[in-house]
C-alpha cells in the first residue's frame, strides 16, 4: 500500500521551515486567512526563496490557505509567492475553484467542513459539483470562527462514504482535524485517506515543533 501523504500546515518562521526540509513531507501549508498563524505573501516569498536556495533534489510542494477569498488577493499572494497548490477552506464555489486552476496552474484541494450532524449519505451529492474544479477534497472539523483548523477531530466513519465519492469523481481524498503522533496511524489503517493534514497537533503552546513534526511524519510514512 502506497503511503500516505502528509502536509503540515502553518509554517510561520524560516528556522522551523528548514529543520524540516529534509523529512519526507508532501506538502507544506501557508496561511493566507485569519489565523495567529497567517503570515504575508511576501514572508512566503521568502520561504521559498530559502527552500529553493538549499539544492535539495527534492522538495516539499507549497499550499497557500485561503478562506473566501477575493480574485485579487489570490493574485496579489501569487504575485510573490508561486505556490504549487491553492487549498480553498470558506464556502467557495466550483466558479472560484475552477478560475484559481485555470488561472495560476496550480492543483486546488478544497475544504469541506465536517459538521456534528453532517452524513455521508449526501458525500457524492455535496461533491460532484467540484468534479473537474478540484484536484483534491479536504475533510476537516467545523469550527465556527474560521470553519475549520480547530485541532478537533469529528466522526472518522464518515470518512469512508467521502473517499468513496472523491474517488469516483477523480478527486484525491485528505483528513484533518485533531491528528497527532498517537492517532494519525490508527486513522490511516483503517480508513486509508490519499492524505493527512496536521496543524495544531504538531504544535507546543502555539509553536510548530519540530521534534513532533518528524515523529507525525515518521507514524505517517511508517517509518
Amino acid at each position: 500500500m502506497t503511503a500516505a501523504e502528509v502536509k503540515i500546515c502553518g509554517i510561520t518562521d524560516e528556522a522551523t521551515l528548514e529543520r524540516i526540509l529534509s523529512y519526507p513531507i508532501d506538502y507544506i501549508g501557508f496561511m493566507f486567512a485569519p489565523s495567529k498563524r497567517r503570515i504575508t505573501a511576501a514572508q512566503a516569498g521568502r520561504f521559498l526563496e530559502l527552500m529553493r536556495a538549499t539544492g535539495l533534489a527534492s522538495l516539499p510542494r507549497t499550499v497557500g490557505v485561503f478562506v473566501n477569498p477575493t480574485e485579487e488577493y489570490m493574485s496579489e499572494v501569487m504575485e510573490q509567492a508561486r505556490l504549487d497548490v491553492i487549498q480553498l477552506h470558506g464556502q467557495e464555489s466550483p466558479f472560484l475553484c475552477r478560475y484559481a486552476r485555470d488561472k495560476f496552474g496550480v492543483k486546488v484541494f478544497k475544504v469541506i467542513s465536517i459538521r456534528p450532524d453532517s452524513g455521508s449519505k449526501e458525500a457524492e451529492e455535496q461533491l460532484s459539483p467540484y468534479r473537474g474544479a478540484a484536484d483534491a477534497i479536504l475533510l476537516d472539523t467545523f469550527e465556527p470562527v474560521h470553519g475549520g483548523g480547530g485541532g478537533k477531530t469529528f466522526a472518522w466513519d464518515l470518512i469512508l462514504g467521502y473517499r468513496e465519492a472523491a474517488h469516483k469523481l477523480g478527486m484525491k481524498l485528505l483528513v484533518a482535524g485533531g491528528l497527532t503522533s498517537d492517532n494519525v496511524a490508527g486513522l490511516i489503517e483503517r480508513y486509508r485517506p490519499d492524505g493527512v493534514d496536521v496543524s495544531s497537533g504538531v504544535e507546543t503552546e502555539g509553536v510548530k515543533d519540530s521534534t513532533k513534526i518528524q515523529a507525525f511524519v515518521e507514524r505517517v510514512k511508517g517509518l
